[in-house]
């Protein structure tokens, strides 16, 4: 099988290719370096190639030559996922979310191949739902300074869906929610990044606002098994967006807790204004993974953190 990972030099993009080039198929990484790291990279090896591209600019007409030829599956992962990264250039997001979906579905088109999409939890919004399930439509601000990663992304859910509704691609959605572990930016304003960071280094852990505001937490290797397992589906089985995250909840004072159990030491805390728009709960409802995919995480927080901070640790000296 030839699979193609648009953002594979990305945090979960070079996840995801280790773990389709450990089960044998060759792969294809689309990157252009705009958030991903060519370090993120798995190492030269004959079954994977790269090539730079913004997936804003390239058509069925004007594609990179592959020695392995044409696509099976296409996996759209290309877009910055992090706020402080989406909102430094909010137009290049949101033309990465919209405009580049609407090129790979006519690439899938073209080469007769399966497209799963990376949506995200942010499609929910400020929920005022809790937890989330796959048809609570969200709480989104059109003009706020996230919108241009929510919108654009559910913008992208639209385009995808009519793809299908018209017969003309295999699109498949999934969303994911928040997300953790090795190859992650040590800047990428993400609070797992944030905390862990700060413990290392011995500074203060960043908290906005109360701390109060629950996440759900899913480990990068939960969240792969769980897009290959999608991509893996028979067709007829797919029936719309599934959710794929953890469904433990905590609130950001309780990860100050378990980080500080993982790291048997006391940490300093400062306390920041709350962004706009900032999500005040986030919790998936996974029935529909668990039922349609037989898929539930199975790495827990402390596990998960451990691994993360070892990371992290080679990342800052």
């Amino acid at each position: 099988m030839h699979a193609l990972i648009t953002g594979g030099a990305g945090f979960v993009g070079s996840h995801l290719a280790r773990a389709l080039l450990a089960r044998g198929d060759n792969v294809s990484v689309w990157d252009n370096f705009h958030t991903g790291r060519e370090k993120n990279l798995p190492a030269a090896t004959l079954a994977m190639e790269f090539h730079s591209i913004d997936i804003r600019e390239v058509t069925a007409a004007n594609l990179p030559n592959s020695r392995f030829g044409r696509f099976d599956t296409i996996f759209n992962l290309a877009c910055p996922a992090s706020p402080p990264h989406y909102q430094k250039d909010p137009i290049y997001t949101w033309e990465t979310s919209v405009l580049g979906v609407r090129n790979m579905l006519h690439i899938a088109e073209a080469h007769g191949a399966r497209l799963l999409h990376a949506s995200t939890s942010e499609i929910y919004g400020d929920p005022q739902v809790h937890p989330q399930g796959e048809s609570y439509w969200g709480n989104v601000n059109t003009v706020g300074l996230r919108s241009c990663y929510d919108e654009g992304k559910r913008a992208a859910e639209t385009l995808c869906a009519d793809f299908v509704r018209t017969g003309r691609v295999d699109a498949r959605l999934f969303r994911i929610f928040n997300t953790y572990g090795e190859f992650m930016h040590p800047d990428d304003g993400r609070v797992i990044s944030n905390f862990c960071v700060a413990a290392l280094k011995g500074a203060s852990v960043p908290i906005y606002g109360d701390g109060e505001q629950t996440r759900s937490f899913c480990y990068a290797s939960d969240l792969v098994a769980g897009i290959l397992a999608l991509a893996d589906l028979p067709r007829e089985k797919y029936d719309g967006p599934i959710n794929l995250g953890n469904p433990g909840e905590f609130t950001i004072n309780e990860l100050v807790g378990v980080l500080e159990s993982v790291t048997g030491k006391k940490l300093e805390i400062q306390h920041f204004p709350l962004p706009a728009d900032d999500p005040k709960m986030r919790k998936p409802i996974i029935e529909r993974a668990q039922k349609i995919l037989g898929w539930s995480p199975k790495v827990q927080l402390e596990e998960g953190l451990t691994k993360t901070l070892a990371y992290f640790a080679t990342e800052i000296q």
